[in-house]
């Protein structure tokens, strides 16, 4: 297990933990499942499925806290409040996870970003707004609208652009031009058990996928069959099978 380094969250009274895994090797952001902690990734077997890429020396993975039961999840609060604290989650990656990763490695490098689950929207949304320094994600199982997650009340400009779906969908311009040019998205997904329901994972990424593909911007759907459950079993094989070709 590797050292957790907590990280105070910019403007707010918390800390945030980062844990590493891997000495050498191509640096990966990840982002834990749905309220989770930097401890999941490896705890759940994770690390394990891929031992053999740490062990050579060819990746190296950074695991962060979520802030969702504080934002995403907090569902006794309107969708627009969620959208503006999870503001201050990404405050907290951009000047606090980055600058720890980077002192690190040795200097700024280029990131994968990962995530399952709740933790696909972060990884995907982080590379979207970041593609600089992160111009990969990989998405397990993800659900890439944040509207559609048990919200209510009036929404505003901080869903919108908390949003992949909604944002992307109107991206044009050079922005669009520079998503072109630096974002590459994976997007793996499976049809088995809680892939359809609750999580709507399923129909999300697919449809996710359809605005990638009409925006012009790199990306791979990877749609695995009926028995691929929204589980942890199965995302191991999933990022057995996917990560080696990226370090």
């Amino acid at each position: 297990m590797g050292e957790r380094i907590d990280l105070p969250v910019p403007g707010w009274d918390m800390s945030l933990g980062v844990v590493r895994h891997g000495h050498y090797g191509r640096p990966v952001l990840v982002f834990p499942s749905e309220a989770g902690r930097a401890e999941d990734f490896a705890n759940n077997g994770m690390v394990a499925a891929v031992q053999d890429l740490v062990d050579a020396g060819r990746v190296s993975f950074f695991c962060v806290d979520s802030l969702d039961a504080w934002t995403w999840s907090a569902k006794e609060h309107p969708t627009e409040e969620r959208a503006r604290r999870h503001g201050a989650y990404h405050a907290w990656l951009e000047q606090q996870a980055l600058p720890c990763i980077a002192e690190q490695v040795g200097g700024r490098q280029e990131l994968i970003t990962l995530g399952v689950s709740m933790g696909a929207y972060h990884a995907v949304h982080f590379t979207l707004q970041r593609a600089d320094i992160a111009p990969l994600a990989i998405g397990l199982s993800g659900n890439y609208d944040p509207s559609s997650w048990n919200g209510w009340g009036e929404i505003g400009d901080a869903t919108y652009f908390a949003n992949p779906m909604s944002y992307l969908a109107n991206t044009n311009g050079s922005h669009l031009d520079w998503l072109r040019e630096r974002a590459s998205i994976l997007l793996v997904v499976g049809q088995g058990p809680f892939e359809w329901s609750p999580t709507r994972s399923y129909p999300s990424t697919c449809a996710f996928a359809d605005v990638l593909r009409a925006k012009g911007i790199r990306h791979e759907l990877d749609v695995w069959g009926h028995d691929s459950a929204h589980d942890w079993p199965w995302w191991h094989r999933q990022l057995a099978h996917h990560l080696p070709r990226f370090c």
